[in-house]
């Protein structure tokens, strides 16, 4: 995958229109034969697949051969549909309304609980998930992100993704300094590495989906939760510290480019990271792709856990990322699901996670299966343990949509006034908190 996922603000409310229709009426596209006590070879189902690759064609290219080699040992046929990331939740959410949809889709983990709350999709139970190849064959972290807490789920993850914190070796070595352990070293070694035009560390502080990524990752290490349940607690002291932590790096430790306020795309931290302007840059692992293009080499560069404040504080958690990526579910009333339930069992099975991987940059979601999305076997297994021992899932509600933009765009301005050289404090961040909060759907 080669950009973040994130929940645009209309999409929940487009869940709730959805769920209230009668999803029982709900039917998959195209004239179907039940797959019940028979055979599953013969059969043909519709795939909605999304948009990973650069291109709609390249994602077309990269899945091909593989969906042939899913009929060659079933003989069920694929058709195959790539929906780019503009239209793919405007498309799912028509097809629960209106009935005519795929039998299996890929959706963005951080719709998993939105879309369960509609009751359109099949139920991961016990033998579901057996069919499919068992629950324990799944990353834990990225198992997380399929629904809301104590309910049955309904989807498993396909394709992950982790932060990593980035840092240039040769800037390192020149100061003798390790890779950052704590986020006082952070600190420290940012300060040491800002000077003659050079900062210490980037941040895409003008993009809201990286502000609210960054203000639940800061908010866990502190304590903090963004929900209890459905009830939106922006306001709670870790939260308030975990963001304080995130714009001081700006405003207070002065390490970060003030100009980075207008920064709301990953290509220009990456760039600038890349052309050696800073030294350290938060991205996650399918920033390999755009460095390279920007003319760095992967030798020129480590990765490490973005890391916590040591010793942690009150109730605080060692939280790196949350997992990032690409969920697949199944039409509940598609006339298919023994072959739907293959087609999921194939797709997350050992080789095609590989294979998969490396074409599109992402980390593998079976447990048994090798990161191959770089040749460095150090960094691909620096982002397999982030994922398995650092993530915890975003918040699993139906009003995470809501949320992604309330939270973050409660920070932007901040990051905007940080700039300027106005100093942020606890109680300007906690009143745009509370701001934020007030905009939130009752629960």
């Amino acid at each position: 995958m080669r950009r973040r996922l994130t929940t645009p603000a209309r999409f929940a409310t487009v869940v709730a229109a959805a769920a209230a229709l009668a999803v029982s009426g709900c039917s998959s596209s195209g004239s179907k034969t039940t797959s019940a006590g028979g055979s599953i070879k013969g059969q043909t189902i519709t795939y909605w697949a999304s948009n990973q690759a650069p291109t709609v064609q390249d994602d077309v290219k990269d899945l091909t051969p593989q969906l042939q080699k899913f009929t060659s040992q079933t003989g069920v046929k694929v058709n195959l549909q790539v929906i780019d990331w503009a239209h793919l939740q405007t498309k799912i959410l028509a097809a629960v309304s209106s009935g005519e949809g795929p039998d299996v889709l890929n959706i963005g983990n951080t719709w998993a609980a939105s879309l369960q709350s509609t009751g359109a999709f099949l139920p991961f139970t016990t033998s579901a998930f057996n069919a499919v190849g068992g629950k324990s064959k799944f990353v834990a972290g990225a198992l997380a992100t399929d629904g809301a807490p104590n309910q049955t789920p309904t989807s498993v993850p396909l394709y992950s993704l982790a932060y990593g914190l980035y840092y240039n070796k040769a800037m390192f070595a020149a100061k003798n300094l390790p890779p950052p352990t704590t986020w006082q070293q952070l600190v420290s070694d940012a300060k040491a590495l800002t000077g003659h035009g050079v900062y210490g560390i980037t941040l895409e502080a003008g993009s809201y989906t990286e502000n609210v990524h960054f203000a639940f990752i800061f908010g866990q290490q502190h304590g903090g939760n963004l929900f209890n349940g459905d009830t939106a607690t922006f306001t709670n002291p870790g939260v308030i510290a975990g963001v304080k932590q995130y714009i001081d790096l700006m405003d207070v430790d002065h390490v970060v480019n003030p100009s980075d306020a207008q920064y709301t795309e990953g290509t220009s931290t990456l760039g600038d990271f890349a052309k050696g302007k800073v030294a350290m840059v938060m991205n996650q692992n399918n920033a390999n792709a755009t460095l390279s293009a920007d003319g760095m080499k992967p030798s020129q560069y480590g990765v490490v856990p973005i890391p916590a404040p040591s010793p942690l504080p009150s109730a605080g958690k060692d939280i790196a990322t949350f997992p990032a990526g690409i969920n697949i579910s199944i039409f509940k009333n598609s006339q298919h699901i023994a072959a739907d339930e293959a087609f999921v069992k194939f797709m997350t099975s050992v080789p095609e996670q590989e294979v998969l991987g490396q074409e599109l940059t992402t980390l593998p979601v079976n447990t048994a299966a090798k990161a191959t999305w770089t040749t460095d076997t150090a960094l691909a297994g620096t982002f397999k343990n982030i994922l398995a021992n650092q993530a915890a899932p975003l918040p699993l509600t139906k009003n995470e949509a809501d949320m992604e933009t309330a939270v973050g765009n409660a920070i932007t301005p901040l990051f905007a006034q940080a700039a300027t050289g106005h100093v942020v404090t606890a109680s300007d961040i906690k009143a745009a908190m509370e701001q934020a909060q007030a905009k939130m759907p009752a629960s």
